[in-house]
């Protein structure tokens, strides 16, 4: 009779999944880099003094994927507790702007807390819908939000391309062990 040896596992790399651990695997996986914009009515009554007025907001995002292409549809999360929320949760339409490895600080003002990120950021223009379209990025897709879903501490919003911009070629800017790089030139598959 032959034994047949079987590979141990390393029990010691597998640990119990908690908050830094999770963060810093996570870390490991590159991502591409985009920003997400939105507009939404107020909801002060005008008897309050409020008149309703589109509100803008936009964030950085990395979790940015496809997620089917009949029909298309996109996907991105943001966090339920982001400056950004109030408004993502009530858009109708949403632009996802992938960005050139040259815009790195599109990146950084839309990831920055606190601040109005479209006067710190002055390269946009308003679409249709109101929503803000950034210029100089490598694509843009213009949205209808067709789908929240909860999931943990943030929300997963699928959305529907209605229209997409094509910037052109060149490297894409992304974000790898906590920071922003680019590409390396294509491997021919």
């Amino acid at each position: 009779m032959t034994t047949v040896e079987r590979p141990q596992t390393d029990a010691a790399e597998l640990r119990p999944v908690d908050r830094d651990l999770f963060r810093a695997l996570l870390r490991r996986q590159a991502t591409s880099v985009t920003v997400v914009t939105a507009v939404a009515r107020a909801t002060d009554p005008a008897c309050l003094g409020g008149i309703g007025a589109p509100i803008r907001a936009g964030f950085t995002a990395t979790s940015f994927t496809s997620v089917s292409l009949d029909p298309p549809l996109v996907s991105f999360c943001l966090g339920v507790d982001s400056s950004s929320w109030p408004v993502l949760a009530r858009a109708e339409h949403v632009a996802v702007h992938l960005l050139a490895a040259g815009q790195r600080e599109a990146a950084r003002v839309f990831a920055t807390s606190g601040i109005d990120r479209f006067a710190a950021y002055p390269d946009w223009t308003a679409g249709p819908f109101g929503v803000p379209l950034l210029t100089g990025v490598l694509a843009r897709l213009l949205c209808r939000v067709v789908h929240r879903v909860p999931a943990g501490d943030h929300t997963l919003v699928i959305a529907e391309p209605l229209a997409l911009g094509d910037g052109g070629d060149g490297p894409p800017l992304v974000h790898h062990q906590g920071g922003y790089t680019t590409a390396v030139p294509p491997v021919p598959a």
